[in-house]
């Protein structure tokens, strides 16, 4: 008896230890989307000044109290920079992911429910756009949309949209002849409303966790495009451009480079540390 005590004494030990633990992640996960949102939606509340302001007389200073950050080749703050820069990298890639998976998921619900020819010829349109490297690719519409926010974004999204689909597809093809899909359709629900409203919105977890994922992969794509001058341009206190204004003055000014990189590196991080919590909670 005094056994049995013990041992639920340690189950409920652990269970104790195990919502803890679960909690501090979920309010790390609050307070990281909480801190973003304020850095992409307000980041007055953070930033001191104007981040497109010369100040020609401070360029090139390094980290100091008036400026944690250092300042730039033309005397900006690279911390209200940085900070006015996240919803510029965030918002854009936050946008190209949900553009990419909107589409995706519409073309791959389609292919899986419809099937037949029409799903081949939809996935061997799919298997056209994966066979390319995806930046690769993305730089060679960038740059034949011309440079900017605009044709990065549109650059991206279009070669985004078809690991969704392909994701989708395969979820519509498991789900299309389960038991409750069968029932809607014997009660007299149409094709296309059993398809909106019983099979993909059963599709909405890994959607979740792919999206999240996503968002840091993009920022990394975005920034790169960026860097390379196919991206945003002067004088948008854009991450990757930042890092790439600061390739003349890696040596003279570490503080240029360092801070916008680290940003992106804390950013990415956070998210894919997201996204592998959401799905660690699916299973």
């Amino acid at each position: 008896m005094s056994a049995t005590r013990m041992a639920l004494a340690g189950e409920r030990v652990r269970a104790a230890a195990r919502d803890r633990r679960m909690l501090a992640r979920r309010l790390w996960i609050g307070g990281t989307i909480a801190l973003l949102l304020v850095l992409g939606a307000a980041p007055g509340l953070l930033a001191r000044g104007d981040p497109y302001e010369l100040h020609v007389g401070d360029r090139l200073e390094a980290p100091s109290l008036p400026h944690p950050f250092g300042t730039d080749e033309a005397g900006r703050d690279i911390l209200d920079r940085v900070v006015y820069g996240a919803r510029v990298s965030l918002g854009t890639a936050a946008l190209i992911v949900g553009l990419a998976a909107a589409f995706g998921t519409a073309y791959g619900a389609l292919s899986g429910w419809v099937g037949g020819r029409l799903d081949r010829l939809l996935m061997r349109v799919v298997d056209l756009f994966l066979a390319f490297p995806y930046l690769v690719l993305a730089m060679a519409v960038a740059a034949s949309l011309g440079r900017g926010t605009a044709s990065a974004v549109v650059a991206l999204a279009l070669v985004w949209w078809p690991s969704y689909a392909r994701m989708v597809r395969g979820q519509v093809l498991s789900l299309k002849n389960d038991l409750h899909v069968r029932v809607a359709r014997t009660l007299g629900a149409s094709g296309g409303q059993t398809l909106r409203w019983h099979v993909v919105p059963h599709t909405f977890d890994q959607l979740n966790v792919r999206f999240t994922l996503d968002l840091g992969y993009a920022v990394i794509a975005l920034t790169g495009l960026s860097f390379l001058g196919l991206g945003a341009q002067n004088p948008s206190p854009e991450w990757g451009l930042m890092i790439a204004n600061a390739k003349s003055y890696v040596f003279t000014a570490w503080w240029y480079a360092v801070f916008p990189g680290l940003s992106i590196l804390a950013v990415v991080l956070n998210f894919v540390a997201i996204g592998d919590e959401l799905a660690r909670q699916r299973r």
